[in-house]
């Protein structure tokens, strides 16, 4: 299985407390071993190109409980840690952690990190928070993380110190691409040590950009919550001559939440996202589409992503956040500013409305099928950790839960296909041209 394989402290040999049995048909959830396999591609293509080379296909571990579990939890300690920007569902998956490992399993001593990986540091001064079932009862309804949050990296020698110094064995990063950078960094440090401790990653990402995987929590939050926000610029597009409402989301190197928005509610005529280049002037550019719109319907909305037309900024500079993430100009606002230069540079009367929700969006509860979602992959998450299984994330690949190493997934963010099923919908939907160019 190559690539695909996930690193394991040792071979579980304490009976899991789940009562589970391994009896199919008999109403009671089954073990999974871990020779269950979930296929990473079922093309018929893809099949039969490992078949005429005599390989297997490449699958992932399923996830879910072990028979016989590494940890024993009268001795285990775990931690969790949130990093990086705030998303739907954090809440959620704080709390189905705390709650599969008191209730699962008995673990009692389950740690809260405060402020991402610098709570790991004792320099920043942040104590631990303890988690118990009564604390994170009714975090679920909120919003943003308990834990606070932060972005930069930080010493993995001084934060496996820490780990080793206050004896936690299960290590619960969620987070996105840096944060799961951070985790294996982490993993890899620990395990040289010989430390008896593991890390698991819960993918976090607003934008649905976790490579290989089908989705991440918090992103279907995401464009509901733009969903009537779109509608009401349609409000004000449709009640003035000429009307114009520019939405900014966001989707830095991905614009799977504009493009699902703007599909959520069909009333979006343009849709510029980071994967497709366009070009503002020319007899196919974005301003004279624009117009032609206008021409034809007298308003129009616009729903751009925060990383779309980067290529429009000219000459300036490329700076990045405390994680290493490349900052963005603000594509919103230059749109705004050029859609208004082009049309009164040829006398044609426009009324703009520009609109950012994206820390309201951000900073939402999770919606019922998120919290669903949150839920699962904590769950899933707290079962690989206690088998022992190390430097992995739990993810979502053709309907299954599987186990992903976190070199697999952060390496490269996923992206819309411009030639796939998804960017095609969009097109249908808003008509705009294929090409603006």
């Amino acid at each position: 299985m190559g690539t695909f394989d996930i690193q394991i402290l040792g071979i579980g040999s304490i009976p899991s407390p789940l009562n589970l049995n391994e009896v199919q048909g008999d109403q009671v959830f089954t073990y999974v071993s871990d020779d269950q396999r979930i296929l990473l591609d079922t093309s018929l293509k893809r099949y039969q190109k490992a078949k005429d080379h005599d390989e297997p296909p490449l699958s992932l571990e399923r996830a879910g409980p072990r028979e016989k579990i590494y940890f024993n939890p009268d001795e285990t300690s775990a931690a969790i840690v949130t990093c990086g920007g705030l998303c739907p569902g954090v809440n959620n998956v704080i709390r189905s952690v705390v709650m599969g490992l008191h209730y699962f399993y008995g673990v009692k001593r389950i740690l809260g990190i405060p402020y991402g990986y610098e709570g790991f540091i004792p320099s920043f001064g942040h104590d631990f928070v303890d988690l118990t079932p009564e604390h994170v009862k009714d975090i679920h309804e909120f919003g943003g993380t308990i834990l606070g949050s932060s972005r930069g990296g930080q010493s993995v020698e001084a934060m496996a110190d820490t780990i080793e110094r206050e004896n936690i064995n299960l290590i619960f990063a969620i987070g996105g691409d840096g944060t799961l950078k951070g985790a294996r960094e982490i993993g890899a440090e620990l395990l040289q040590r010989g430390a008896n401790a593991v890390v698991a990653g819960i993918p976090k990402t607003i934008d649905n950009d976790i490579n290989l995987m089908e989705r991440s929590f918090g992103y279907e939050t995401a464009f509901n919550v733009a969903n009537p926000i779109i509608r009401d610029a349609h409000n004000e597009a449709r009640g003035a001559y000429n009307g114009i409402s520019i939405i900014k989301l966001m989707g830095r190197d991905s614009g799977f939440i504009a493009a699902s928005a703007a599909l959520s509610m069909p009333v979006v005529n343009f849709v510029l996202i980071p994967e497709m280049d366009f070009s503002l002037r020319g007899d196919q550019g974005f301003l004279q589409c624009l117009k032609d719109r206008l021409d034809n319907r007298k308003h129009a909305v616009i729903v751009v992503a925060e990383g779309a037309g980067q290529n429009l900024f000219e000459g300036a500079e490329k700076q990045k956040d405390a994680s290493g993430n490349v900052l963005h100009n603000d594509i919103g606002l230059l749109l705004k500013s050029k859609v208004d230069e082009y049309f009164k540079s040829i006398g044609y009367r426009v009324t703009i409305k520009y609109l950012d929700p994206s820390y309201i969006i951000r900073s939402a509860p999770a919606n019922a099928n998120d919290s669903i979602f949150a839920s699962r992959l904590a769950h899933h998450a707290v079962h690989g950790a206690m088998a022992g299984k190390t430097n992995f994330v739990v993810g979502l690949i053709n309907g299954r839960f599987a186990y992903f190493p976190i070199s697999t997934v952060a390496n490269q963010r996923q992206k819309i296909d411009l030639n796939g099923d998804l960017w095609f919908s969009v097109l249908q939907s808003t008509g705009q041209p294929f090409v603006m160019k």
